[in-house]
C-alpha cells in the first residue's frame, strides 16, 4: 500500500480521558506526538488492505472517453495561471 498521497484530511477524534491518557503514554514512549501515534496505528491496521476500487459510471466513462479523444486531438492545452485565476474570478 502506497504511503504517499496528494491530498490529506483532517478529522477529529474524541477519546475519553483515559484512553487518551494512555495513548499519549504510548506516544510519549516513543517520542511522537500523538496525532502522529494515531496515525500509525491506523496505518499499520489497514497495511495489508487493498484500496477498494469502483467502477465509473456509463456517464463518467463517456465524458473520460470523449475528453481523451480530444486531448489526442491537441483540442486541449494547459492553461496559464492567469487563466486560471480570470476563471476562478468568474464563479
Amino acid at each position: 500500500m502506497p504511503t504517499t498521497s496528494t491530498t490529506s484530511s483532517q478529522i477529529k477524534v474524541t477519546l475519553p480521558d483515559e484512553l487518551r491518557q494512555f495513548a499519549q503514554s504510548r506516544a510519549d514512549k516513543f517520542g511522537l506526538t500523538l496525532s502522529t501515534y494515531i496515525k500509525h496505528l491506523v496505518l499499520d491496521d489497514v497495511k495489508d488492505i487493498d484500496m477498494p476500487t469502483f467502477p465509473m459510471s456509463s456517464k463518467t466513462e463517456g465524458t473520460l472517453l470523449q475528453e481523451l479523444r480530444e486531448y489526442k486531438l491537441k483540442k486541449t492545452h494547459a492553461l496559464e495561471k492567469d487563466e486560471i485565476d480570470e476563471f476562478l474570478e468568474g464563479l
